[in-house]
């Protein structure tokens, strides 16, 4: 999919991962993966600010980045909301020139699955992140149940047609060819829904 196309596309979704701030079946993982960020914090792919909620904020100054104009908009909304420290770029994570090691957290919610190149991704937040920092991610992927493993491979060509993301990528074979280092990792609903803090390695 074209990167303008996909731009719109997520543009026209906004009112739908504003509504994900309210998702209480998602809530309390991200509570449990957001609540570890501390001091500098990245997060590629703020969207609409559903992780803002959860943020220390006495403990982040947030850097919030997203391609889509009408996500910024209402990220910043949600740091006003929930008075977190923060700023934003209206980049596209492929394009996004950032200094190395100039960030002590990186989070990434449910925006690997978008990325055309996640292994490369993941190895940019390996450059920008601090030796001593670490990387946050709740991802969902491949399933380890085969009938929905099967299933998500057959619907992932539509999927990504009306969504603008994969729902099949193989989350753990993607962070094992990356640089991470991989300290915890925990899966649920059928191991669809990651979460992962990995750390950087120099």
């Amino acid at each position: 999919m074209k990167k303008e196309k996909l731009i719109r596309k997520y543009d026209k979704q906004v009112k739908m991962y504003e509504n994900n701030r309210k998702n209480q079946k998602l809530a309390g993982l991200r509570n449990k993966i957001i609540k570890k960020a501390y001091g500098k914090v990245l997060e590629v792919g703020v969207g609409a600010g559903a992780n803002f909620p959860y943020y220390d904020r006495n403990n982040v100054e947030v850097t919030g980045v997203d391609f889509s104009f009408e996500m910024i908009k209402n990220a910043k909304r949600a740091a006003s909301i929930f008075q977190v420290k923060a700023k934003f770029i209206q980049e596209d994570i492929d394009e996004l020139i950032l200094e190395d090691n100039s960030f002590d957290c990186i989070v990434s919610t449910l925006s690997l699955c978008s990325y055309p190149e996640p292994i490369l991704t993941l190895n940019r937040f390996n450059s920008w992140c601090r030796e001593d920092g670490i990387i946050l991610l709740m991802e969902h992927g491949l399933s380890s149940n085969p009938i929905l493993s099967v299933t998500q491979k057959m619907i992932d060509p539509l999927y990504t047609k009306i969504s603008g993301c994969h729902c099949n990528r193989n989350i753990n074979k993607i962070i094992e060819k990356s640089n991470l280092q991989v300290d915890q990792i925990e899966r649920y609903w059928s191991d669809i829904i990651y979460l992962v803090q990995a750390r950087p390695t120099k």
